[in-house]
Order: C-alpha cells, then structure tokens, then sequence
C-alpha cells in the first residue's frame, strides 16, 4: 500500500467513525439523555461525501461496516433483550446499509452533479422500507431524533415521521455534494477546482423548513382546557415480570395492588398495568386450573378486581387452547398470545392481542424453512406469541380507546389504524425492563411521541420501569414518572375526535419519493444510453 493509499483509507476510516458517531448521537443515548438532535442534521454529511469518494466495490464494503458499527452503537442495549437480539440487528444492517451504499453510489454515477437529490430520496425510500414485513424496525428513523422539538415535528399529522426525516436528511446530502470535488464525482484525477454549490435546491429546502416552523407553530395546540378529559391512572412496579417464580409473580402483584390503590385514591377513570405486568395466564388458569399455585394467584387477582368500581387494563399471557394453530397434545394444545385486557369488576370485558410482534425474538414464521435457526432460537429462551389479528377499541365509561403492545408504537400505521376504528385515546403498555437502559427507553419513548402528533390523540404509556407518561396530542410530555422506580402517575388527558390527515391517508410520502426515485434512475439510464451526461 501506497502513501497515498494509505492516506485514503484513514480519511475514509475516519469519515465513517465520524458518521457512526454523529448517527448514534443524535438519539438518546449515556452521554445526552434526550439525544443531541441537532447532530442529525448533519449526520450523513461524512458518509455522503464518502459515497462520493470511494469506487463501487468500496462503497458497498464503507456500507457493511457503516450499517454494523451505527446500529451495534445505537443499539448498544439490546444484547440485554435476547442472546442473539444484538448480533442478528447489526447483520441485518450490514446487509442493508451495504446495499443501499451502492445504489448511493450509482445515484452519484448516473447524476455527477445533482447525484445527491437521487441520494436524498434514496435514503427516505429506506427509511421507509425498513420499517416493513417481518424484519421492520422503526429504531434509528433521522426524524425521531427530533421528538424533542415541537415546532419541527407538527408536520407529522400530515406527513408522519417521513416528512420531518426528509427535512433533516437533505442537508446532509447538500453538503457532502457541496464539499466534495467535481473531479471525485467524475472519477478522474483530483483537481483543486470545486463543485459550485447548487443554490436553488438549498433555497427550496429552506422554504420548506421555514414552512414547517410556520405550520408548527400556527398548527400546535396547546390549550385543552375546553376539551373532555380522562383520568388515566398509569402503575409502573420496577420490574421485569417474566423475572422469577410463582413466588416473585406474587411480590409483583402485591406491588402492582399497592399502588394501584394508591391511585384510586385519585377516583381515575381506568387504572392501567404494563405489558404482561401480570405472568401467569388468568384466562388459561381460571379456565384450567392445571397448576394450583398459578391459579390461586390468579383467583386473587380476580377477587381484588372484582371489588374496584373502576375499570383496569392488564397487560398479561392470554394462553388459549386451539388445536388447529397448535396440534401438540403434550403442550395441551395451548396458544398463547401478548394481550392487553380490559376487566370491569374482576371480568374481561374485551381483549387486545398484539398484532405486530418483535422479529426474531416474538414471532419466526420460516420453522419448516429454517429449522436450525428455529431450534437456535428456542434454546436461547425465546418466548414466541402468536399474532393477534383485531385492531380493538376498548369502550368504557363513555371512553374509547386503543392499547399498542410495547414495540407496536414505533409504528406510525397501527395508531393510525386504531384512530380510523374509533379510539379517542392511544394507551400503550411497554415493558423495557429487560434493557436496563435509560436510553432504551428513551428512544422509545421518542417514537411514542410522534404517534401523538400524527393522530393528533393523548398518548399515555404504562411501563414496568420507565418511560411511563401522558403525552399531548401536540407531542408535549404532560408528566413522566421517575424511571427505575416503583409509582403510579396518574394524570388528566384531553379526549379528542378530530382527524389529521396523516389518519386519512397514511404513509404517501414514502410512495411518492418512490415513485420519484423509479423517474430518476429511468431519466439516467435513457440520457446515459443517448450518450448525454445529466447533472
């Protein structure tokens, strides 16, 4: 290796760890409880410009160690989820990110000049697809890293998330093109002489921006004192349920009475436990009674709902006896899935039953496909739940609501499709335990925030150890228990029925920039093959 080559590959190396950092930096992490979202406006800067500088096999490797490094250090926690949680995210994001570092590269190739408006779309469509089928993961989206900033992210009723990461992902993109040499883009020798940078773009990027303050502050509301309220009594015990025997499953449940009636002292108009908050099965006990000590914890449990006035939601292992999904008699045929249930006096009155579960570590539909990995899978202590189907909307005491499990408020399209169904009130029941990280659970809080924003509802969040909360419909937290502690909060939240566009048309914006992308390479491909070079 030459001098110079040498050379190249330390700016590059350094490029890329500059990437990484900037990436993880801008979400919630040890160093910036909230996140620094700054940062992410300028975060893909070092790795458009090394897209720019580097060849095509170089892309696609810079890509592979991009998309391992950046998730391995945002993520850093999810080694403490599962075993293999850590390693199969980072290998998928090595694919990912090796793949998308290419069509980068071939944006730049077929447009030397403009090649970053290809990149810009590039990484949105992305974004997008991630979040899609069996391996969707909304962790890491560039606009969640704003959930801070209010006036930016109102623009999320009309565009969700995918509208605040297309402001802050084009700058990047801007700059790199802006600082790095024509004769890189080219391919030739470098030469001194630099791209002129591309004005009006800028300029219409700007506008935009200045467009989304402008909504953002006309569009927020932040006054609701005319509007109904409900009295959500939210209980966050402090730890991880599924920690333990019969004998800690008890200890949990005399904390979850305790300051459940702390709260009721407050007269709220539901009382609401976290995910599986509760262990062992109520429906399955109560039906089956096969294990004496499970059942008569359940029995108290029941006995204790049976003399509350006030509805409870329960977050608990709904296990069910269905031969047809499962045949095995030795497992007395028993379907279990993660559900949310609505009691009223010590009776289920409706149930939830998560529809989107956790890759990998809830759900693996390729068993016949993959058996090893399956087998793999089982022995690492995974819990798989079979997939709810309903998008239910709880009704009591005049209240509607709907309960996303944990993981399914990253999603934009299932509150979106809860509101569609009725709910006035999107109450979510996470447990983070598991991650013993203050900034696991911040980062999922920032995502709960934009579901708020976009259906334009009152989001309130029972937790087992943090981020419990109320959540306005402009985004604002109303009030957060202490994380990593035993509490109730209980809070009064607006009720609201009005309709964002974002509930009446969805995820168009990724569509569009699509189809965008689809015009783009068909532009290139046709001006290349006639011999003419686009800028």
């Amino acid at each position: 290796m030459n001098i110079h080559a040498g050379k190249g590959l330390f700016t590059n190396a350094a490029a890329l760890a500059l990437g990484v950092a900037l990436f993880a930096g801008a979400f919630p992490n040890p160093f910036f409880e909230n996140g620094a979202p700054f940062l992410a406006w300028i975060a893909y800067v070092p790795v458009f410009w090394l897209i720019c500088r580097t060849t095509v096999a170089g892309s696609v490797l810079w890509g592979a160690v991009y998309g391992y490094a950046a998730y391995g250090l945002f993520n850093y926690w999810l080694g403490a989820f599962h075993p293999l949680a850590g390693v199969i995210v980072c290998a998928i994001y090595l694919v990912y990110l090796a793949i998308l570092f290419l069509l980068l590269k071939a944006a730049v190739t077929l447009f030397p000049k403009r090649g970053y408006i290809l990149q810009w779309l590039l990484w949105l469509c992305f974004e997008y697809l991630r979040t899609q089928g069996f391996l969707g993961y909304a962790y890491g989206i560039t606009g969640y890293s704003q959930w801070r900033i209010l006036p930016i992210i109102q623009i999320a009723d009309i565009f969700g998330v995918w509208g605040v990461s297309a402001l802050i992902v084009f700058p990047s993109a801007w700059l790199a093109s802006a600082l790095t040499p024509q004769a890189a883009r080219d391919a030739v020798p470098y030469k001194k002489a630099r791209y002129k940078p591309d004005i009006i773009p800028l300029c219409v990027w700007a506008f935009c921006v200045a467009a989304a303050l402008v909504y953002g502050f006309a569009a927020r509301k932040d006054d609701y004192a005319v509007e109904k309220t409900a009295r959500i009594a939210l209980i966050q015990h402090n730890t991880d349920p599924w920690l333990g025997d019969i004998v800690e499953y008890r200890r949990n449940f005399e904390k979850l009475t305790r300051l459940s009636n702390e709260a009721l002292r407050e007269n709220p108009d539901l009382v609401v436990w976290s995910e599986t908050a509760f262990v062992p099965r109520i429906f399955w006990h109560q039906t089956y009674r096969d294990d004496e000590a499970s059942w008569l914890l359940v029995k108290d449990l029941l006995d204790y709902l049976a003399r509350q006035t006030t509805p409870f939601v329960i977050g608990n292992d709904d296990g069910r006896r269905e031969p047809d999904k499962n045949p095995n008699a030795d497992e007395k045929y028993r379907v279990d899935y993660n559900a949310a249930l609505l009691f009223e006096k010590g009776v289920i009155v409706q149930q939830y039953r998560k529809n989107h579960l956790v890759p990998f570590t809830e759900y693996f539909p390729y068993q016949k496909q993959l058996p090893f990995f399956y087998k793999l899978l089982k022995e690492a202590d995974t819990h798989f739940w079979e997939k709810g189907t309903e998008r239910t909307v709880f009704e009591t005491n005049g209240l509607k609501f709907s309960t996303p499990i944990c993981f399914e408020d990253t999603f934009g399209y299932l509150s979106r499709d809860f509101v569609k169904n009725g709910a006035e009130l999107i109450v979510n029941l996470t447990n983070d335990a598991w991650s013993k990280s203050l900034s696991a659970q911040m980062q999922h809080l920032g995502m709960a925030v934009f579901r708020a924003v976009e259906t334009r509802r009152s989001l309130v969040r029972a937790t087992a150890s943090g981020q419990t909360c109320a959540i306005a419909p402009n985004g604002a937290i109303l009030a957060m228990a202490e994380p990593f502690t035993e509490a109730q909060l209980t809070v009064a939240v607006p009720v609201m029925r009005e309709t964002s566009l974002y509930v009446k048309y969805g995820d168009f914006l990724p569509f569009v920039c699509m189809a965008a992308v689809v015009v783009f390479i068909i532009l290139g491909l046709t001006m290349r093959k006639a011999g003419k070079i686009l800028s």
